[in-house]
């Protein structure tokens, strides 16, 4: 009884923070951290988008000195397949898994080209440029070190983003937005540079380019491989066709200044230019689309719409106020939220499962990895934003039928999810992806999230078929030791930190954890369908091996040897199972001295951004939130720029699932956590030096 007043004191808390506290202010609170910088960092641009769609600019408001990207969720490109090579051709190769040689999506040495095509295809592209044409007097190019005055804000309240500088002394401001929901980016400039014929706007298109990773994606030096074509041209507007290999796509130009497009010939006919006449203001907008279309919306109309929605972003989901904490850190803390919330909308807020990356550039060919989901996503769940993960994980329907198809053809029962694909599921050969497991509970712990949320039949149904799928694989996956009385998982088995040698890798702690939970929760879920208990699924979450033990602490995984020598970087998984996860399978003493020993002994600057997280949650879990704290704050390797872009330590940049992740700690430590202490945040230091306001958090799991 004693529990249950605890779990419901925590659930209220949840709900409302601080009792009797007025509600907070949150357009204060967001104003507070608007972005102001002076130059252009050129890996870490500006942006506007809408989670759909984003748009990344220099310190112009434009593109103009650095090619930042324009990219979409629908941007997706192959190169053409390779003489004589056909995607169903491809052999697959096979591993011994406990005396079965099961196929696996490996690159095959005997196919090198359509094994390399297949890890590249498909991949995003880059939807276009557009940036200033910015000259002297005499008619000589224009760089950023030409300019004196710089100054960008973005305005995280409305999405715009407010540029100003000077040339020669002559003042330049640019306005640039997003439309919040179409693939649209509305410019205002002021300038007399424009009447002087100093300043005008040019559109340039790429090719894509095959490489795993790009800040900025495309070649402009290849003008014979694909084609832009002038489709429709009237006075305020232009249809502009885009032609790749097998991608079409157009771009519609709407502008309400006089001016007059140009394209310009011979090696550059993906080269146009909208010259103004007679003007000191020109207003433009430019909307990207699959489809052909008359033309996009009036640049001013997409100002409002910006504002308007940025605003009920804001004033939806939950928000925290930490500016009453004695502890001088709080505003960096507040900081990191706010922008996190801003660039997670931004770049993470769409139909797919975002790339590590966002929409900012590519990473892994702008693949998406089922395993970084929760990283990406479970924020807004706490956040009391499901809508805005709830479109994208569609893709677990969409995917059920392959993943069921990948499963048998494994000689497993139910649905194998993939690791890293695209807009459609087609496994990447490789071995991390063949054989990583720790993605396949995922599906159960959102449709979890979602009931919670929404407690209906309707909810039940909905994840009624992945759920069962998913579990039924993981059953048939563990595999029964006669000698031991128990199920183990793997070998073959890349964990988490995929640091170890899949082939001799058995029973990885976190997997273990998932595991228990997930076969937990799936029979939870068929009672509340009114069917029985799955007896294979029970017999195998209960049998399951315990989670390995050496020298009174938890190990990364059964037998492993020197490992905290050896093994101690990347991703610390072990101490996810009793923070990420609620600790299936965990003896609580036992965690508190892991986390002691990961603390003191892990190298922290060898780690990935979502891993401070992750241990700021199991601190919170354990009741160390000076630890927590210090988790989200103190190290370098989870460092957050001046644009709220994760970077630091092993992660490519920006490192998205930091940000996730940090939003995720944050709603945990402010919101609560099944059985959480009846206490105000209760992931937080309760010593004077943490005042912590907050409202409209869901408890986690």
């Amino acid at each position: 009884m004693k529990k249950l007043i605890s779990v419901l004191i925590c659930v209220l808390f949840a709900s409302v923070g601080i009792s009797g506290q007025a509600k907070i202010d949150r357009k204060a609170v967001v104003d507070r951290h608007r972005i102001v910088t002076t130059k252009t960092n050129p890996r870490s641009p500006a942006q506007v988008g809408n989670g759909e769609f984003a748009f990344s600019v220099d310190i112009t408001g434009l593109q103009t000195f650095v090619p930042f990207n324009t990219m979409s969720q629908w941007s997706w490109h192959s190169f053409p397949l390779p003489e004589s090579c056909k995607v169903e051709n491809f052999k697959r190769l096979t591993m011994d898994t406990h005396g079965r040689d099961v196929p696996y999506e490996l690159p095959n040495p005997e196919q090198p080209e359509l094994s390399a095509w297949l890890a590249g295809n498909p991949h995003r592209f880059n939807l276009g440029r557009i940036g200033f044409k910015l000259t002297k007097p005499d008619g000589t190019p224009v760089t950023e070190t030409d300019l004196s005055d710089t100054r960008q804000e973005v305005d995280l309240w409305t999405g715009i983003i407010y540029s100003q500088f000077k040339l020669d002394g002559i003042p330049v401001s640019v306005k640039t937005a997003c439309h919040p929901t179409s693939d649209a980016v509305a410019v205002s400039v002021e300038s007399p540079l424009i009447r002087k014929g100093q300043l005008s706007v040019f559109l340039d298109f790429p090719y894509p380019k095959d490489d795993q990773f790009q800040d900025c994606l495309g070649t402009y030096d290849q003008p014979g491989a694909h084609q832009s074509v002038l489709k429709k041209q009237e006075k305020d507007r232009v249809l502009i066709a885009r032609n790749m290999d097998d991608i079409h796509y157009y771009t519609a130009l709407r502008w309400t200044s006089p001016a007059r497009l140009e394209q310009a010939a011979g090696d550059s006919p993906h080269h146009f230019e909208l010259c103004p006449e007679n003007t000191d203001r020109l207003e433009f907008s430019c909307l990207y689309s699959r489809e052909e279309t008359n033309g996009g919306l009036v640049a001013d109309q997409i100002f409002r719409e910006s504002s308007a929605g940025w605003k009920s972003f804001w004033e939806s989901g939950a928000a925290i106020d930490l500016s009453a904490s004695k502890d001088l850190r709080w505003k960096e803390l507040e900081r990191r939220i706010v922008l996190s919330q801003f660039v997670m909308k931004i770049n993470e807020a769409g139909s797919l499962p975002p790339q590590e990356s966002g929409l900012v550039n590519n990473g892994w060919y702008g693949r998406f990895h089922f395993e970084m989901i929760w990283w990406h996503g479970v924020h807004y769940a706490l956040w009391n934003r499901w809508n805005l993960l709830d479109k994208s994980l569609s893709v677990y329907r969409d995917y059920l039928p392959t993943s069921i198809e990948r499963a048998k053809r494994q000689g497993y029962q139910g649905a194998r999810w993939p690791k890293c694909t695209a807009d459609f599921d087609r496994e990447w050969p490789n071995l991390i992806h063949a054989t990583l497991i720790w993605q396949q509970p995922h599906p159960i712990y959102f449709a979890e999230l979602d009931y919670r949320l929404h407690p209906t039949r309707e909810t039940l149904e909905k994840w009624k078929q992945v759920i069962f799928g998913t579990a039924d694989f993981m059953t048939d996956y563990a595999f029964y030791v006669k000698d031991r009385d128990q199920y183990v998982l793997g070998p073959p088995v890349f964990i988490v930190s995929e640091n170890t040698k899949p082939e001799e890798t058995m029973n990885p702690a976190f997997e273990l954890s998932y595991w228990k939970f997930g076969l937990r929760v799936a029979n939870e879920w068929r009672k509340r369908l009114s069917l029985p208990v799955e007896e294979n699924w029970k017999l195998v979450e209960e049998k399951l091996s315990p989670l390995p033990v050496e020298d009174g602490v938890y190990v990364t995984h059964e037998g492993i040897r020197d490992m905290w020598t050896k093994y101690a970087f990347e991703h610390p998984a072990l101490i996810g199972t009793y923070g990420m996860l609620p600790g299936d399978g965990v003896d609580i003493s036992v965690m508190d001295k892991t986390l002691s020993k990961v603390h003191n002994t892990w190298k922290l600057n060898d780690t990935w951004g979502w891993d401070f997280p992750m241990l700021a949650m199991c601190a919170a879990r354990l009741s160390h939130p000076d630890k927590a704290v210090d988790y989200l704050l103190n190290y370098p390797a989870f460092d957050f720029d001046e644009h709220g872009l994760v970077g630091g330590g092993r992660a490519p940049f920006p490192y998205f699932p930091g940000n996730g992740g940090l939003l995720t700690a944050v709603a945990m430590m402010a919101g609560g956590w099944d059985g959480c202490p009846a206490i105000n945040a209760p992931g937080f230091p309760k010593d004077g030096s943490w005042t912590v306001k907050y409202e409209g958090f869901n408890k986690s799991l």
